[in-house]
């Protein structure tokens, strides 16, 4: 779901482009960032309802990716970092559990209210970070904010069960209690949405957080934690350490950390599986994708050229429910080809902030890696109908520009295929009809989403009965579940049991503990439990 490019346990490497020598000044009472020389900012941790430069003086830079520079850097926190992060969580961990759910309710609501009101805010952060136009921006808020507004009906989600009389004078219920200090590692092609997907459950369960957002854009993180104190968060409830790999080790180590929400790609999912679990937390780590869209013949083929180019290229392909494969009825595939091809001319490629269609890729080496593949991709015998190289960008000449990218002739043992490239790339693969199909998804590795388009109900039925994927979608491109299901994949897209957010979230976040009672009635005669009486 991440950049692929990286082996270590984040989306960077933690070397690459550091600045150890960048000078701040650290104001803990207004703003996210501290001034440093040369008019460029450094952006801090958040630790205990303030800013805080912390004992590393490590950072990396934080590009605009429109425009191929520096605009600030953000401090690499050290394990001592993630201490104090996890100290200050476990502080407030007993007062904010043992907070009643109308004031957790409160808060989320309050803070729904400001996230909603200041949403214009919060985009603008992150088209100058991700490089995402201000409508995908947008859209990503709203998708958190549906979590949050999920998390505002707490209180009929942690209820309990109760059996009556399950013995003679013995009742059995259940309750549900906060895991404790939860751990939250998130990627940067979602630096709102994905920490909007854990934290507002978590915090509203009665847990407390400490999130490391992705160093290569930092700002939204630090955004909403000024926003949850606004809100009325109690310090220490939402803690930001930002950095990379000595951060995230850390954070999967620490014995006073007791669960890990994590998503990226399935390597590092793996990784994050294995390293947490052997330290004993709870694991939810969702990993990367090759999301196909099975074409019959008998498909609405303006519906699905219009829905390809959306899923396909929304974000510059950057997601992880991305269309990548198209998977085309070989009597339609022709003129499905011609149809993506003449709306994809019709695209516009630039700085997000000028209302066009699609931005730039979030880092150089990332452009690099993506557009290498075009070349594979003719290597392999394809034939590249669209080269997003050759594209005319509208914005700065050094940005991190790559055109949506469409080839056809795919052959499925290619690395444009096997690969999850995480770009603007949309591949077509051929095949003979439904069974075909269905086969060549069912052998991938992974198994976040798919879709097929058709207008046969029994075809469709029997696909989402037969399809090995997570989340499947009808005539749908994108089948992201709404807050009150559940988001996750399956086999190599998802490690451990737990999904993001809807019913799975609530008990990720929580504990069930059940209880067996008895009381001896008053008349039992040893106890009078009445009002006193004299005798």
């Amino acid at each position: 779901m991440t950049d692929t490019s990286s082996p270590t346990a984040t989306d960077a490497d933690p070397t690459a482009d550091a600045d150890p020598t960048a000078a701040t000044n650290t104001d803990t009472d207004t703003g996210t960032e501290t001034a440093a020389e040369g008019g460029v900012t450094t952006l801090d941790h958040w630790i205990d309802g303030a800013l805080v430069e912390g004992e590393s003086s490590r950072t990396s830079p934080v590009y605009d990716p429109a425009k191929g520079a520096v605009q600030k850097h953000v401090r690499m926190a050290s394990a001592a970092d993630v201490d104090a992060a996890v100290a200050a969580a476990s502080a407030a961990l007993p007062a904010w559990a043992d907070t009643s759910l109308a004031r957790r309710q409160a808060v989320m609501f309050a803070f729904r209210e400001l996230l909603n009101a200041r949403s214009g805010e919060l985009a603008e952060i992150l088209t100058s970070e991700h490089g995402k136009v201000l409508s995908d921006a947008a859209g990503e808020i709203a998708r958190g904010l549906e979590v949050v507004e999920f998390a505002c009906g707490i209180a009929q989600l942690v209820k309990g069960d109760y059996s009556e009389n399950a013995s003679t004078g013995v009742d059995v219920y259940t309750l549900r209690q906060p895991v404790g200090v939860v751990g939250i590692i998130s990627p940067f092609n979602f630096p709102a949405m994905v920490p909007l997907w854990f934290f507002p459950i978590a915090i509203a369960c009665g847990n407390t957080v400490v999130l490391k957002p992705s160093e290569k854009d930092p700002s939204a993180a630090n955004w909403m934690a000024a926003l949850l104190k606004e809100a009325g968060l109690p310090d220490g409830v939402f803690n930001v350490v930002h950095g990379d790999k000595e951060a995230v080790d850390a954070v999967l180590e620490h014995p006073g950390i007791s669960s890990i929400s994590f998503v990226g790609s399935t390597p590092i999912a793996q990784y994050i599986y294995e390293t947490a679990s052997r330290n004993g937390k709870r694991v939810q780590a969702l990993g990367g994708a090759k999301n196909h869209m099975l074409v019959l013949p008998d498909a609405d083929l303006d519906l699905v050229a219009d829905s390809a180019v959306n899923a396909g290229f929304g974000s510059a392909g950057e997601r992880c429910m991305a269309i990548s494969v198209v998977l085309a009825s070989e009597s339609i595939a022709d003129e499905l080809v011609a149809k993506v091809k003449e709306r994809m001319a019709g695209l516009r490629t630039g700085d997000g902030r000028r209302a066009c269609d699609m931005g730039p890729l979030i880092t150089k080496v990332h452009r690099d890696k993506v557009a290498g593949y075009i070349d594979i991709a003719a290597t392999d015998g394809a034939t590249v109908v669209v080269d997003g190289r050759d594209g005319e960008f509208d914005g700065d000449a050094d940005g991190f520009w790559l055109g949506p990218t469409l080839i056809d002739n795919v052959p499925t043992t290619s690395a444009v295929y096997t690969d999850e490239i995480f770009g603007p790339v949309l591949s077509v693969v051929r095949v003979s009809g439904y069974e075909e199909g269905l086969d060549i998804i069912n052998r991938g590795r992974y198994g976040n989403g798919t879709a097929i388009f058709t207008n046969d109900g029994g075809a469709a039925r029997r696909f989402q009965r037969e399809v090995q994927v997570g989340m499947v979608g009808v005539n749908v491109p994108i089948p992201v579940p709404v807050a009150y299901h559940s988001f996750g994949g399956w086999k190599s897209s998802l490690f451990g049991d737990a999904k993001a957010y809807g019913p799975a979230g609530v008990a990720f976040f929580t504990r069930e503990k059940a209880i067996t009672s008895r009381w001896l009635d008053p008349s039992h005669g040893g106890i009078n439990l009445g009002f006193p009486q004299h005798t």
